[in-house]
């Protein structure tokens, strides 16, 4: 009786186990492999693996879709200042492939007054920010530091002036004489700061001015942009300190909370 008794249990027992592995199976649940042990072969695979996969996120993240910008000099004061950090919007105007001609098209085209970081011709490898204020087709001059778009004065609030600053020329301003409209004289042209064009902006070039028309070298100077060297639009000040100001450790000091928000137009 005893041993019929053992071989009753062991056989309950055994249905038990059967059955419990039938329902993991049916439900498909399997035993979790224990994690490596710290420091193994395996531990720092799985961290390469991790890390590797986290930088290539990073990359197509900046590449394609968002930057950083930092404001480094006063030319756009005062709707930028020197200590904003901005997030700009790559997709908007679309991105190049890295190493390539390649270029993915954004979904907006650059317009009047639109603020854009793009990288300048003059200095390569940076990153610069101004305003746009001639298109492709239009035609700018400007007559004693006021800007004129296709004959009809533009309504610039946003600008700021130093009239203690006295008007300049500068041999920098030579590159507009082969963009000149057809009725300037191009033997007599001398153009300065605050008088100069009319000029013809050509297809996929566009003139771009600092607000702080007076501390600002700008398209004036250097030239047009092409449109394939437009980075983006800034979309957001994420944090914003004063550079200049007498205090220790400025980053935390000087803070400007109040600059935090969406990016001036």
């Amino acid at each position: 009786m005893a041993k019929g008794g053992k071989k009753n249990e062991s056989a309950k027992t055994g249905t038990k186990e059967e059955a419990s592995e039938a329902t993991g199976r049916k439900s498909g649940k399997k035993d979790r492999p224990p994690p490596p042990e710290r420091f193994s072969k395996e531990w720092f695979a799985d961290w390469g693996r991790t890390l590797v996969f986290a930088a290539i996120i990073f990359l197509v993240f900046r590449t394609f879709l968002l930057a950083t910008f930092v404001i480094t000099s006063g030319s756009m004061e005062d709707t930028l200042l020197v200590g904003d950090f901005l997030l700009v919007n790559k997709v908007s105007l679309g991105s190049q492939v890295p190493g390539t001609a390649l270029r993915i098209p954004g979904y907006a085209e650059p317009k009047h007054n639109d603020i854009i970081v793009f990288r300048a011709d003059h200095a390569p490898g940076l990153d610069i920010v101004k305003r746009t204020v001639g298109l492709p087709g239009d035609t700018l001059w400007m007559e004693d530091a006021q800007l004129f778009r296709n004959g009809v004065p533009v309504d610039e609030p946003y600008v700021i002036h130093n009239p203690r600053m006295a008007d300049t020329s500068d041999p920098d301003m030579a590159w507009q004489l082969g963009y000149l409209a057809d009725t300037v004289e191009r033997s007599g042209y001398q153009p300065t700061r605050d008088n100069w064009g009319p000029l013809v902006i050509p297809e996929e070039r566009y003139f771009m001015l600092g607000d702080n028309r007076e501390h600002s070298l700008d398209s004036r100077f250097w030239g047009l942009v092409e449109r394939r060297k437009m980075r983006g639009k800034p979309l957001f000040v994420y944090y914003s300190y004063d550079r200049n100001a007498l205090k220790p450790i400025r980053f935390l000091t000087a803070m400007r909370p109040g600059r935090i928000g969406p990016s001036p137009k």
